[in-house]
């Protein structure tokens, strides 16, 4: 079944006749066509996408279980897909409303002659199972991230900085195949690494711990991995929150599976954390889905009562950040069954200490 087969089952399973997908992220998941314009319209017996002229040929080439339709000059996309509602006799329209602007919003309710509702955990709730397709797809872009930080950790010398390293590490990246980056990658030193989100700035690296988190983009699929090493010999303390971190995401994934709430599995880390006296220092999730959004969903965090479902990939991320002194992340992917987890990351996690 495809992905517009499996919208449009859900579709006529829901209280909604008709689904609007606006998302780059949800068009391109439900068609595989990779646009910055068009619109989804998605019904239980088929779909349309309606697209302009700079996409249409390619468009109608690509989309395989969609008609094409072309606006034209002059014509507005609101008025096409208020004919096709009207064809339908579609009363209710579903919408993304977290892809979704105000402004938008408030153009489509006035212009369809459809009562507007959210509906975007339609879209998102299928979106989180990967195929096996789709998993391949985010090895893929996992192993060209993975292969481009070895490549770059013999680069790091005396007097680089922060800025010169992220660069270094994302030309790795293209070379090596990737369409893009996933976001800015995270590359910081000393102190800054206490930072979760740090920037890299123009400042050499320093003595202590160095955190690079890092993704590419590879026909849409992300990666996502964090890494931290040490520069010159670590201290009895940093030896012991990097440990304790490390433990914490062992546990984790020991306890990752299918049906497990996004609550629990967060728990099973953080206890660890807060076992070792560092859990004032743990301030985000464990983990949150990877796919063709860096961000989406499950969400395995505090007061997340949903079950992650069997084919999500999430990332497994624990973090001690001590203001002031330091901060260690460990960042793995992993592939949910119902047994267990497939890890996609295989970069060792033997703290590295390097001497520049």
């Amino acid at each position: 079944m495809t992905n517009i087969q499996r919208l449009s089952a859900a579709v006529r399973g829901a209280p909604i006749d008709a689904l609007l997908l606006t998302g780059a992220s949800s068009r391109r998941w439900a068609t595989g066509f990779d646009s910055t314009e068009g619109l989804l319209l998605v019904w239980g017996g088929g779909a349309r996408f309606f697209v302009d002229s700079r996409y249409f040929e390619a468009a109608e080439r690509d989309i395989r279980d969609a008609e094409v339709r072309l606006v034209g000059r002059g014509q507005d996309f609101c008025q096409l897909v208020n004919e096709t509602l009207h064809e339908l006799g579609a009363g209710t329209l579903g919408f993304e409303e977290r892809a979704m602007t105000y402004a938008n919003f408030k153009r489509f309710s006035e212009k369809l002659d459809a009562d507007m509702r959210e509906a975007g955990s339609l879209v998102l709730d299928l979106r989180a199972s990967k195929s096996e397709r789709e998993l391949e797809g985010l090895k893929k872009a996992q192993a060209i991230s993975e292969k481009s930080f070895l490549e770059t950790l013999p680069l790091i010398h005396k007097g680089m900085t922060e800025r010169e390293l992220a660069a270094e590490l994302t030309c790795r990246m293209l070379k090596n195949g990737a369409d893009d980056k996933s976001f800015d990658p995270i590359v910081i030193s000393g102190r800054h690494t206490s930072v979760p989100h740090g920037v890299p700035e123009d400042r050499a690296l320093v003595e202590g711990f160095l955190t690079m988190d890092f993704g590419v983009k590879k026909d849409g699929w992300c990666s996502d991995t964090t890494r931290t090493v040490c520069i010159g010999e670590p201290t009895e303390e940093m030896i012991k929150v990097y440990d304790t971190v490390l433990r914490a995401q062992e546990a984790g994934i020991a306890f990752a599976r299918a049906g497990v709430t996004g609550e629990e599995l967060d728990g099973a880390a953080r206890r660890v954390i807060e076992e070792a006296g560092y859990g004032q220092y743990f301030g985000h999730a464990f983990g949150h889905g990877v796919g063709l959004d860096i961000h989406e969903a499950p969400v395995a965090s505090p007061g997340v009562k949903e079950k992650l479902p069997a084919g999500a990939v999430v990332s497994a991320e624990p973090g001690v950040y001590i203001p002031g002194k330091f901060g260690v992340r460990i960042e793995d992917v992993l592939f949910l069954t119902e047994n267990g987890s497939e890890n996609l990351t295989h970069l060792p996690k033997k703290l590295q200490i390097l001497e520049l």
